[in-house]
């Protein structure tokens, strides 16, 4: 008999059918026993009149039962399994290190990272992980639809050099090499390929920042197009790119997404700052003062996203292309959402003699970079594009406090297992 999903019950109403999944909870009775069995999709009732029938059966056991599926309007989908054959497939004999069956997971978040093959078990933790995954084919989804190609490039480099940021250094037959920290230089040079790509993949970063919104390991949603005036086509083509991304969620999961407006607004870096109530002089924008941002959009613009554009030079990669009218600022952006940062995106510079002047600015050799610039001096088009943080997005999309607690197996300043 082929086996259905707790969803398929209610349509084989007075049918013998065959459901299998998890152990999810036993309630015994004193005249009746029901066991509650979970799979990807739910929960289905099984009614067993005979307590022996379950022995030593234990949560999350993994069994198969053949059964009629009977009306009961107090059931999960107003249905239940009766007269039911019990098999157990894989028996648990070891203590749970917590219980799952509660609406809310009890142990603290380093318990639940140690047993994470059986903390992502738990419904609120598998959706953080749906909602990913909703998101990230919204991602495709929209990029295809705008003449994107899907691109996958190395993430072992050669160069320890990129954006600022500590690297992985590792040991690639016998020479130095380096976990690549973002594809930024590849997305660039393809660019020259097919004019618009995109990626999803991992990125690492080895910077010594133990808070609740670093990882040293995450999924990089990145796009990159050519042919652009400037830093406001790229910020056009993410904001068509977030509708889609949340009307996917929306579609596939049960979260209440925010609307993302047609044109999401924007203010100069230093307008931020006055809005926030920074220094003048600063060169960056604390969390406080993205919160103050976030709070401002929401109340000014009824928006909880919020572009800001003009970041200073000297806190850009070297890579990124200047405002022509204020050369000390940036064709360059950032997206809040709901007060976080979530999204780096900008103007590249395009010409070769402007990245040899902008490395020598930097004081950077150009040979590690030959690879790279070779790309810009057989001609290269204007272009421009981002980077979304997956798991920040997710947590800040379902209000989750620790972004470990969005991805399944994080990496951190102390954790590389499980």
């Amino acid at each position: 008999m082929q086996r259905i999903l707790s969803t398929q019950l209610a349509q084989h109403v007075g049918k013998t059918v065959t459901v299998a999944g998890w152990v999810h909870r036993l309630r015994l009775l004193k005249s009746v026993a029901f066991l509650i069995v979970r799979d990807a999709e739910g929960l289905s009732q099984v009614v067993v009149k005979e307590a022996k029938m379950l022995g030593t059966l234990t949560e999350e056991s993994v069994v198969e039962v053949s059964a009629t599926v009977t009306r009961n309007e107090q059931a999960p989908g107003g249905v239940e399994l009766t007269g039911p054959s019990i098999r157990v497939l894989s028996a648990v004999d070891v203590p749970l290190p917590f219980e799952l069956h509660r609406p809310a997971l009890s142990a603290s978040l380093p318990t639940q990272l140690d047993h994470a093959a059986l903390a992502l078990r738990h419904p609120v933790r598998r959706a953080a992980l749906k909602v990913a995954a909703a998101a990230t084919a919204g991602f495709r989804t929209a990029l295809s639809g705008q003449r994107f190609v899907e691109i996958q490039t190395p993430k072992i480099v050669g160069s320890s050099t990129e954006s600022g940021a500590d690297v992985f250094g590792i040991d690639y037959f016998g020479r130095p090499a380096y976990l690549a920290q973002s594809p930024q230089f590849y997305k660039q040079l393809m660019v020259g390929v097919f004019e618009r790509v995109f990626e999803v993949g991992p990125v690492f970063r080895a910077e010594p920042s133990d808070t609740a919104r670093h990882l040293a390991q995450y999924t990089s949603l990145d796009a990159e197009m050519g042919f652009v005036a400037d830093h406001r086509d790229v910020m056009a083509a993410l904001t068509r790119t977030l509708s889609v991304m949340m009307a996917t969620v929306a579609a596939r999961t049960r979260v209440t997404t925010p609307k993302v407006l047609p044109e999401i607004p924007a203010v100069s870096f230093t307008e931020a700052l006055r809005i926030a109530g920074a220094a003048e002089g600063e060169e960056d924008l604390a969390p406080a003062h993205e919160r103050a941002l976030g709070e401002w959009a929401l109340r000014e613009h009824d928006s909880e996203f919020l572009y800001v554009t003009g970041y200073p030079m000297r806190k850009r990669p070297f890579y990124t292309h200047p405002d022509p009218a204020s050369p000390a600022y940036s064709n360059g952006f950032d997206l809040l959402f709901r007060g976080l940062e979530i999204v780096t995106g900008g103007q590249r510079l395009h010409r070769y003699d402007d990245y040899v002047a902008a490395l020598a600015a930097a004081g950077e050799p150009l040979e590690p970079y030959r690879g790279y610039l070779d790309g810009f001096r057989y001609g290269m088009p204007p272009h421009g594009g981002w980077a979304i943080g997956l798991e920040r997005f997710v947590a800040r999309l379902l209000g989750i406090a620790n972004v470990r607690e969005a991805t399944a197996f994080p990496r951190d300043l102390h954790r590389v297992t499980p």
